[in-house]
C-alpha cells in the first residue's frame, strides 16, 4: 500500500473507507466503517467489465476497461470530486481485493477470471493512486477474505473458495502465507488431470482442479455427462424441471438439484471433488492445517450437502492420522454471503492505515 509521507488521509480517523471485491463475474463495492470495529453497508454489485461481459475481446482492452470501471465506481461512492460534496466524513482510502495473484506491491500478475489468458502484469494499486490520488491497497481476494476469518480466530486455518474458479489461503501466526510475489494459495491452477484431453482452464493450462472443480467446471462436467449419457440426465432434476437440453443448464439449477439429492447430478459433483479432496488433504500431510473454512458462491449455494460431500471423500481417499470424526470437524462452512472480500479488505486497510498513523505520530 502506497502512502505519501505526510497524506491527510491518514488522519481521516472518521471516514470511511470504499471498499471493492473484483471477481470474475461480479464486481462489489461497499462502504466500509472502521469505528465500531467496522461496518459494511451500502453494497452494489454489477457485472465486471471484463471477458465475462465481453468475450473475445483483446487483454489489454479488457485491463483498461476493468481499471476505469473500478475508478468510475470509486468516484461515484465518493462524489465528485473524491473529496465528496456527500455529508459526513470523506473517504479515507480504497481497498480492492482482487481475483488473481497479487504482488506485496499491488501488482495483479495475472486474472484468467476476469481478463483471460496472458497479458502483460498491471500495477494496479500504483494506476488507481494515481487517477484517485488517495492511499490504494489492491490484494488477492482471498487474501482479503483470509483476514475476515483471521481477526477473529487464533487456529491456523486454510481458506478455499468454489466460485468461477478456485483458489485458497493459509491463515499463521497472524498474517496470510504467501511469498513476495504474492503466489501462495493458487490450487485452482494445480494441474490434477494430465490426460491430453483434460479440461481447459481460463488461464490457458490444462486439467487444472479450477478448470474441473469450480463452479464453471461442475457445470462443464453435467453438460459433459449429459450428451454421453442422455437418458440419465433425461431422469435428472434439472431436466425434469425443465432444462432438457443442457446446453441451457446453469449452476442455480445444478446447486438445486445436488441439494435436493438429485443422482445425476450429485454422481457429477462427487467427481469432481476427488481432485479437490486430494489437494485439501496435501495442504494438510504438507503442513498440518486442521481448519478448512469454504467459501465461494458454487459451494455455499449447495451448503451443507457441498461440505459432506467433500468430507465423504476425505474419510474416503483419508488423511493421515485422522479418525472420520475428526475429519468431520475441520471442513467448515463460512458465512453464508457474499461480502467476504469487502469484509476483509477493509479490516486489512483500517489495520494497515492505524499503523501508518501510529509510525507518523512516534
Amino acid at each position: 500500500m502506497a502512502i505519501p509521507p505526510g497524506d491527510p488521509a491518514v488522519t481521516r480517523t472518521g471516514g470511511p473507507l470504499i471498499v471493492m471485491d473484483v471477481g470474475g463475474t461480479t464486481l462489489r463495492v461497499g462502504t466500509f466503517d472502521v469505528r465500531g470495529g467496522g461496518r459494511l453497508s451500502d453494497v452494489a454489485r454489477m457485472r465486471v467489465d471484463g471477458m465475462d461481459r465481453h468475450p473475445g475481446t483483446p487483454v489489454p482492452v479488457l485491463q483498461r476497461q476493468v481499471v476505469d470501471q473500478i475508478v468510475r465506481e470509486a468516484e461515484r461512492r465518493a462524489g465528485t470530486p473524491w473529496a465528496g460534496t456527500r455529508p459526513g466524513p470523506a473517504p479515507a482510502a480504497l481497498a480492492v481485493a482482487f481475483a488473481g495473484p497479487v504482488a506485496r506491491d499491488g501488482i495483479v500478475l495475472g486474472a484468467p477470471t476476469v481478463w483471460g489468458e496472458g497479458g502483460e502484469p498491471l500495477p494496479l494499486q500504483e494506476v488507481l493512486s494515481a487517477r484517485l490520488s488517495v492511499p490504494v491497497l489492491v490484494v488477492n481476494d482471498l487474501t482479503a477474505a483470509a483476514w475476515r476469518y483471521g481477526t477473529e480466530s487464533t487456529v491456523p486455518f486454510c481458506l478455499l473458495t468454489v466460485s468461477s474458479g478456485i483458489g485458497n489461503k493459509v491463515f499463521r501466526d497472524g498474517d496470510v502465507l504467501l511469498d513476495a510475489g504474492g503466489y501462495g494459495g493458487e490450487l485452482g491452477h494445480w494441474t490434477c488431470d494430465r490426460s491430453p484431453d483434460a479440461p481447459l482452464c481460463d488461464c490457458g493450462g490444462r486439467g487444472h482442479l479450477g478448470a474441473i472443480a469450480s463452479g464453471r467446471g461442475v457445470l462443464a462436467a453435467v453438460r459433459r455427462a449429459a450428451a454421453a449419457d442422455p437418458a440419465g440426465y433425461a431422469r435428472s432434476a434439472p431436466a425434469r424441471a425443465g432444462t432438457a437440453d443442457p446446453r441451457f443448464l446453469g449452476n442455480p439449477e445444478i446447486a438445486e438439484a445436488v441439494r435436493n439429492g438429485d443422482p445425476f447430478t450429485t454422481a457429477v459433483l462427487r467427481s469432481t471433488l476427488v481432485h479437490l479432496a486430494a489437494a485439501v488433504g496435501a495442504v494438510f500431510a504438507s503442513i498440518g492445517i486442521r481448519r478448512y473454512v469454504l467459501m465461494g458462491g458454487f459451494a455455499l449455494a449447495i451448503g451443507e450437502r457441498y461440505r459432506e460431500l467433500l468430507v465423504e471423500e476425505l474419510v474416503r481417499q483419508g488423511c493421515f492420522g485422522l479418525a472420520a470424526a475428526q475429519v468431520d470437524a475441520m471442513v467448515v462452512l463460512g458465512e453464508d454471503d457474499d461480502d467476504h472480500g469487502l469484509i476483509g479488505v477493509g479490516r486489512l486497510m483500517a489495520r494497515r492505515l492505524a499503523a501508518h498513523r501510529e509510525k507518523v505520530t512516534l
